[in-house]
């Protein structure tokens, strides 16, 4: 699919050989992507993007996954209400129920013998022999002795049915525990097996989708924003195609390149890189952060050769390090009919970054009516349905981008490895779009 190609071929190129972001533009005038067929990973490269049939098997495999661990469970449950366990463990502890059984029929027997040994003694006349009296003395002792080993025994077969009975609790418990752990199992492999069926989708998705320029995203703004002040560019979303566009969105984010001599590895923190931005437009004047959550800025229906203005705002961290970075954008569509497509040469505009001034930063600046671009006016033909900012139906000539002097191949790379930055290495994003019926 060629968007996961071409971020996975921009990550590479982000990770691997950061410099070419830094280079200057002319660096890419003979550059061309070659086709999806014969297009080779960047060195380094481990992982290729997945095919349908991988996402496919994928999901088979989570599925397989979840059916054995519920099929576990419901067999450890199973044992649990039959208390099956151990066939060891059940011999032992019947073995020591009739030990203690043994046991304590023993010493009831000893003690009666103990008490007729006493008896006896007790009975003896004045008359007695003294051997008698011995003999009587003894028969008692050798009772009481035999009485105090049967207590022995007694004590010994209680405290062995005590440890079969807590062998067997602990199996109890351990199968318990097993069936908790199993639960918690179950859980993550439905959000596994939800997360290859949310990729299986987006792929077969996506790839219905055809790669056009019926969005134009066009991108102006300073040549240079200083760290902890915020910085304002202006974007401009055009249908440049012959029909209304039921439902568009566009996508923008922003980060910082890299620095010479800084070191980029697997344990990079990307997400550092980010510089925060934030959008509003005529309609929604408050700032609105573009975040994971909320992720696309929702133009909505956008009519023929109409456009809809955006105002971004950028703040880097007011620690940031002086340097360079790029604010880009890219825009995609859905119709009710269900067609879609997407623009994969967005917009870009590079910037410097100047370290924090020693000075108080300047007051937040706060959305405008008054921009450079063509104040916004009412879109016409919505057919009932409303568009989030305002539009022009004055027809848009081709927008260029900020004067960079880069070819089409930047705004290219410079998008894919943007995303991937901002949301970390190797991470390849398909933004989820409602779909366009639901704004009818």
């Amino acid at each position: 699919m060629k968007i996961r190609r071409i971020l996975a071929t921009a990550v590479a190129a982000a990770v691997t050989t950061p410099v070419v972001f830094l280079s200057a533009a002319p660096a890419f005038a003979d550059t061309k992507p070659s086709p999806a067929s014969t297009q080779k990973p960047a060195q380094g490269e481990d992982d290729k993007p997945p095919t349908h049939q991988d996402l496919v098997e994928a999901v088979a495999k989570a599925q397989a996954r979840l059916d054995a661990l519920e099929a576990e469970r419901k067999q450890v449950l199973k044992d649990l209400k039959d208390d099956t366990m151990d066939p060891a463990l059940k011999a032992e502890f019947a073995a020591a129920k009739e030990a203690v059984k043994v046991a304590e029929e023993a010493k009831k027997t000893a003690d009666q013998k103990v008490v007729t040994a006493q008896e006896a003694l007790d009975k003896l006349t004045e008359t007695a022999t003294e051997e008698e009296r011995k003999l009587a003395e003894k028969d008692l002792a050798d009772a009481k002795k035999a009485a105090e080993d049967a207590a022995t025994a007694k004590a010994a077969a209680g405290l062995r049915l005590e440890k079969a009975q807590t062998a067997c609790d602990d199996a109890r418990v351990a199968l318990a525990r097993k069936a908790e752990l199993l639960a918690k199992d179950i859980v993550l492999a439905k959000e596994e097996l939800a997360e290859a069926e949310q990729d299986l989708e987006d792929f077969e998705e996506i790839s219905e989708c055809v790669e056009d320029d019926a969005v134009q995203v066009d991108l102006s703004g300073p040549k240079s924003i200083t760290a902890g002040q915020p910085a304002v560019f202006s974007m401009r979303v055009t249908n440049t195609s012959d029909r209304t566009l039921d439902l568009v969105d566009v996508y923008a984010n922003a980060s910082r390149f890299v620095l010479p001599g800084e070191e980029v590895d697997e344990d990079t923190d990307f997400t550092e890189w980010v510089i925060p931005v934030e959008w509003s437009s005529a309609d929604v004047l408050e700032w609105t952060p573009v975040s994971e959550e909320f992720d696309a800025i929702e133009v909505g229906k956008l009519a023929k050769g109409a456009h809809y203005d955006v105002k971004l705002r950028l703040t880097a961290a007011a620690d940031a390090p002086a340097g360079k970075g790029m604010v880009f954008a890219y825009g995609e569509y859905e119709n009710n009919d269900g067609s879609c497509g997407m623009g994969l040469d967005g917009a870009h505009a590079n910037f410097d970054i100047l370290a924090a001034k020693g000075d108080k930063p300047a007051p937040t600046p706060t959305p405008s009516s008054s921009t450079s671009a063509p104040a916004p006016s009412p879109s016409t033909g919505n057919t009932g349905t409303t568009q989030q900012g305002g539009s022009s139906t004055t027809p848009v000539t081709d927008g260029t981008l900020a004067a960079t002097g880069a070819n089409d191949v930047l705004p290219r790379l410079g998008l894919a490895a943007g995303a991937a930055v901002a949301l970390g290495a190797g991470a390849l994003v398909v933004a989820r779009r409602r779909k366009a019926g639901s704004q009818a």
